[in-house]
């Protein structure tokens, strides 16, 4: 026990140590270009270094959070996880990168770590399931946990980013099935082609649960090359999440909306521009709309229209039920730069409408930091009201600021 003890201590000066340097963040372009010189050596020195810079960044506000959620069960094994894989990273510090052994095993060890987080999604959520049935959270620890899952589930996207690269440049289970794929990026990635493949999937879903599904009609204004199809250097698997998201709550608004007037079931509507900013994509559904009270809570983790989940997880669609979709989904387009947005109207339907930056040079990773600025979120007592409505409706706090503000850095 003592010795344990006096690797965790070790574990922690480590943590400490890296979580002093920021993480450096890079755009798609930088992930192509070295994709394209695929040199295994670089990759394991700037990985070895960086991948620890980002793990001990996001522990170190892990460890910020209430005591009563970190003493949940699952958020105790979720940090168990980022421990061990950091331990692992931090092996190789003082690697040879010219060993042949050395790359392989590095590589082995980062599909391994990316498997051991597989599952970290739902196990968090877990935790704060956990929480809630315990105890009442009071609006100071809501505001942490928001605020922390943010940047939390934003630092597993891009260190699975990181991951997945290295592991199909350089490993065999990732090998692509598109040829003219950089690792997992795709030079050419065809938006209406990634649209159609979410939209068949959620309708396979909608099918089964509901009997029926609404059709989808596609518009492409392309205003650079009206000619050609409209493509994007991006990782396809990044915005098929999106859509597939987005198409399935479209659907599901629908079908309740319209109950068994199958034949009569509006389509969904999806507009993809090319513009000289932004690819902007837009999904409409005739589903009722979302009220306007509503507005704030859209991208709250917690907050779901879908029946909760036992904690148990059992007899549960992945993710149903724990109002993470919405919010996983904005970090998804939000990580290099894009965003997605919700306009509604109550009675009538809903726009999302996703923005992804055209120029691969511009699509720079956005990555939290932890330092001084960030943890006074989590230390700081929310302040007064300084409004005078009567309420606190529309997610204001006593701040009269959003309650749910998205981290720092991620504002647009």
């Amino acid at each position: 026990m003592r010795i344990t003890r006096i690797l965790y201590r070790e574990v922690l000066k480590h943590i400490d140590n890296y979580s002093r340097f920021n993480p450096s963040p890079l755009s798609i372009e930088k992930f192509l270009n070295f994709g394209k010189e695929a040199c295994e050596q670089t990759s394991f020195v700037f990985l070895r270094k960086e991948l620890p810079v980002r793990l001990a960044n996001i522990m170190k506000e892990l460890h910020l959070l209430p005591n009563k959620l970190l003493d949940m069960p699952s958020v105790e094994l979720v940090q168990s996880w980022y421990e061990r894989s950091f331990e692992e990273i931090l092996s190789f510090e003082k690697s040879e990168p010219e060993s042949r052994e050395t790359l392989e095993t590095f590589c082995d060890t980062l599909i391994k770590i990316r498997n051991r987080h597989s599952n970290v999604v739902e196990t968090m959520a877990h935790g704060i399931m956990e929480l809630k049935q315990l105890h009442q959270l009071d609006q100071q620890t809501e505001h942490c946990i928001q605020y922390f899952l943010n940047r939390f589930y934003m630092s597993r996207i891009s260190i699975r980013m990181l991951i997945n690269q290295h592991a199909a440049l350089f490993g065999t289970d990732l090998a692509s099935n598109n040829p003219r794929n950089i690792g997992v990026i795709d030079p050419n990635c065809n938006v209406k082609g990634v649209a159609l493949d979410a939209y068949d999937n959620a309708r396979f879903l909608c099918d089964q649960y509901y009997l029926t599904s609404p059709e989808l009609e596609i518009e492409q204004v392309n205003s650079q090359n009206p000619d050609s199809p409209i493509t994007i250097v991006y990782t396809p698997s990044h915005l098929y999440h999106i859509l597939f998201e987005l198409f399935k709550n479209a659907m599901r608004a629908i079908v309740e909306l319209h109950g068994d007037d199958h034949d009569r079931l509006p389509p969904i509507k999806i507009t993809i521009v090319n513009g000289k900013e932004d690819i902007t994509i837009k999904i409409s559904d005739k589903g009722g709309g979302i009220p306007r009270s509503l507005r704030e809570i859209l991208f709250h983790y917690m907050y779901s229209t879908a029946p909760k989940p036992s904690t148990s997880g059992l007899n549960s669609a992945p993710l149903a039920g724990y109002g993470y979709g919405l919010p996983i989904s904005r970090l998804y387009a939000r990580y290099l730069q894009g965003d997605l947005v919700i306009s509604s109207l109550e009675g009538y339907g809903t726009d999302a409408i996703v923005y992804l930056k055209v120029l691969s040079s511009e699509a720079n990773e956005m990555l939290p930091v932890f330092n001084k600025t960030s943890t006074k979120h989590y230390t700081s007592t929310l302040g007064t009201h300084d409004w005078s409505s009567g309420s606190l409706n529309y997610g204001m706090t006593n701040n009269g600021n959003s309650q749910w503000d998205v981290p720092i850095g991620l504002k647009h």
